[in-house]
């Protein structure tokens, strides 16, 4: 029963990361996210910053996919490790997208 519990968490908040990734990468609709995140991204610039932004939250999806994925064969810690590598590397890639274009992380 874990399994599908896990499974349906994490394909979940897979989903919602995908399309908000989407949102922004593809759709470049910055206003997703809080607007203190982007008050100092310049206009010539938002086209790069949503990039870098949905790029890294489409990261963090779908390494909550297969995190999710193996949730359902196995009942043990690894199958979290996916999504912890990737929620950290995409983290990163925000941080740098903040201090790039936002030059500050608020």
């Amino acid at each position: 029963m874990e399994n599908v519990l896990f499974f349906v968490v994490m394909e979940g908040c897979s989903a919602l990361f995908l399309y908000l990734g989407y949102l922004l990468w593809k759709k470049e609709k910055i206003n997703v996210m809080h607007d203190y995140h982007y008050t100092k991204v310049k206009e010539k610039d938002k086209k790069a910053y949503t990039s870098v932004m949905g790029k890294a939250m489409i990261l963090m999806g779908i390494g909550m996919t297969v995190s999710g994925v193996i949730g359902v064969f196995t009942v043990s810690v690894e199958s979290g490790i996916p999504a912890c590598v990737t929620f950290v590397v995409g983290l990163c890639i925000m941080i740098y997208g903040q201090i790039k274009y936002n030059h500050g992380i608020f």
